[in-house]
């Protein structure tokens, strides 16, 4: 089969049980989006036999919504942002703002050193897998994978006055 052919096998039966175990239901059509877009760069992977890939498709929802359920509870914006100089372009905007985020984004990655900026990148906005990542930058899998994760340990220090825990 085809992923167009399981998408349309599981997809509705994937929403529905989202739905019906407390997913608000644009989560749900957000969480399939991501299952089958994760199927779909695995579909070389994949063994043909549809209750393979619905059990698949099933346990990818519900541990994405686990991440997500863990992720919201993890970060809460502060109120108020302390300002690094008084001359700043940035005065009185809030966290919620996304110019102001888009601002603070921008120098904390070009703070980053350009191998864990660049392993980073293509792991989060590119969404290649590790193993993608090692090939195009020729290192291995084990250096990406420190690589990503010193990168998100820098973002996270440099970006600490945005959350609490």
């Amino acid at each position: 089969m085809t992923i167009e052919e399981h998408y349309a096998a599981i997809a509705p039966r994937l929403t529905n049980w989202l739905v019906s175990t407390g997913s608000r239901y644009e989560d749900a059509c957000d969480l399939v989006q991501q299952v089958f877009l994760k199927l779909w760069k695995m579909r070389d992977d994949l063994r043909d036999s549809d209750a393979a890939v619905s059990g698949l498709a099933f346990t990818m929802a519900k541990n994405l919504r686990k991440n997500a359920i863990r992720d919201d509870s993890r970060i809460t914006f502060k109120e108020e942002i302390l300002e690094e100089d008084a001359g700043s372009a940035t005065t009185g905007m809030m966290p919620s703002d996304n110019a102001y985020l888009r601002k603070r984004l921008n120098a904390a990655f070009a703070k980053l050193p350009p191998n864990l900026r660049e392993a980073y990148t293509l792991f989060q906005v590119g969404e290649l897998s590790i193993r993608e990542i090692a090939h195009e930058t020729g290192v291995s899998e084990g250096l990406v994978k420190v690589r990503i994760h010193r990168a998100k340990e820098k973002l996270r220090e440099i970006l600490a006055d945005l959350v609490t825990f």
